[in-house]
């Protein structure tokens, strides 16, 4: 306020002469000032404007790239069996340790034997009456065979004689068959493993009687090899066949398929598995079909119903190009990325993504040999931006910054 009193003063008509010259100066060496200025400004603006973007590319090459999907699983027994009472009787004692491993043939219950033991000496001694019947049966018939042949005897008598010594024959058979019976029975008293497994809880308490209704007794479940059940959606069954279709994938040969297993520690299982069936049916609940794969399991390490992850192996993709994920970004139109023109300046490329690989991308579209993709620095680029591209590798080592490994995917395991 005081210097617009001062001015309107020194302007007033009776001093504005006087103070003109002065004023005529200070306002020339103001703008000279003023232009100075700006110039400055425009010439800082425009060398920030042309000073190239520090930034980290990879350089494409497509290689031949195995293609490794993950999935939970679920180990399963390859063979579980019911152990069951095969006969009536009391559970006389149970012999082996609940959820110990049990050899083939090792005896795990034993029923009540004495009712049986009876059963088959009943059996033998009516096996023992019915020979004794056929031994005179068959002496009978070798004195009426002569008597006949002379007339000493008639037709009717041989017949008579031979229809008793077939009949004792088939007695003698059939208390044969009844003393194997007794003997069979017998046997199942003493209940073993047919496989060698991994034992459930006992089903039936010692001196239970066992019959049809309550027969089973425990389970044994076979260990190794062992069963690991994964699923696939239809969703992705569907785009698996069409990748293969358009040549995008190459399936194994024959088919097979490896499978590699890390346990819930993240350490991998040190036997790899083969996928041994594909269920044809598709499951209506849960939208998903079923893969079977089946690996060794001898040091105990994998347990039925046991969750895991699964690695599925096999498939390559040929002319693969992988890119880091955080080298690609996300708009409105797509998915895209910046790479490096002819004359070094940040050009925005549209792209079709599709599987990840650990951290990268595979690119299906939109980038080819010898493009330079920009990793870091994207942040401050416009289309048409100079930049000064470092390998990736090159610019972390400088920074002492930790190689992420993306530089060429042929190096990748």
């Amino acid at each position: 306020m005081q210097y617009a009193v001062f001015l309107d003063r020194a302007l007033s008509p009776g001093r504005r002469g006087a103070w003109q010259p002065f004023f005529s100066v200070a306002l020339v060496s103001v703008m000279l000032i003023w232009a100075s200025g700006c110039e400055k400004r425009e010439a800082t603006s425009v060398q920030q404007a042309q000073r190239p973007v520090e930034i980290a590319v990879i350089t494409v090459e497509p290689c031949e790239m195995p293609v490794t999907v993950e999935y939970i699983a679920q180990v399963q027994s390859s063979r579980q069996v019911n152990i069951n009472a095969r006969v009536s009787g009391f559970l006389d004692k149970r012999v082996y340790t609940e959820g110990a491993i049990v050899k083939e043939g090792e005896t795990l219950f034993v029923m009540d034997q004495k009712p049986f033991k009876v059963q088959l000496a009943q059996a033998m001694a009516a096996l023992a009456r019915q020979q004794a019947a056929f031994d005179v049966a068959s002496q009978n018939l070798d004195r009426v065979k002569p008597l006949v042949a002379a007339n000493a005897l008639s037709q009717k008598d041989l017949d008579d004689a031979t229809g008793q010594f077939q009949s004792t024959a088939a007695a003698v058979e059939q208390a044969k068959a009844a003393v194997e019976e007794a003997k069979l029975n017998l046997s199942y008293t003493v209940i073993t493993s047919p496989v060698t497994g991994i034992t459930g809880s006992a089903e039936q308490a010692e001196g239970t009687y066992l019959s049809p209704a309550n027969s089973q007794l425990t389970t044994v479940a076979v260990i190794s090899p062992a069963y690991v059940n994964f699923s696939i959606s239809e969703n992705d069954r569907l785009r698996y066949r069409d990748q293969i279709a358009k040549g995008l994938l190459i399936e194994p040969k024959n088919k097979e398929y490896l499978v590699e297993i890390m346990l819930a520690d993240g350490s991998i299982y040190p036997h790899s598995g083969k996928v041994t069936f594909a269920d044809p049916s598709f499951n209506a609940k849960t939208g998903t079909f079923l893969i079977r794969a089946s690996v060794e399991n001898p040091h105990r390490l994998l347990w039925p119903n046991q969750y895991v992850r699964i690695r599925l192996k096999g498939t390559v993709r040929p002319n693969a190009i992988l890119v880091p994920q955080r080298a690609v970004q996300q708009g409105s139109k797509g998915h895209f990325v910046w790479v490096v023109d002819k004359e070094s300046k940040a050009e925005l490329r549209p792209v079709v993504v599709g599987d990840w690989y650990e951290k990268d991308w595979f690119v299906d579209g939109g980038l080819q040999a010898g493009d330079q993709v920009v990793v870091e620095g994207t942040l401050t680029l416009r289309p048409g931006t100079p930049v000064r591209a470092h390998p990736l590798a090159e610019k972390a080592g400088a920074e002492h910054i930790p190689s992420t490994g993306h530089g060429s995917p042929k190096g990748r395991q």
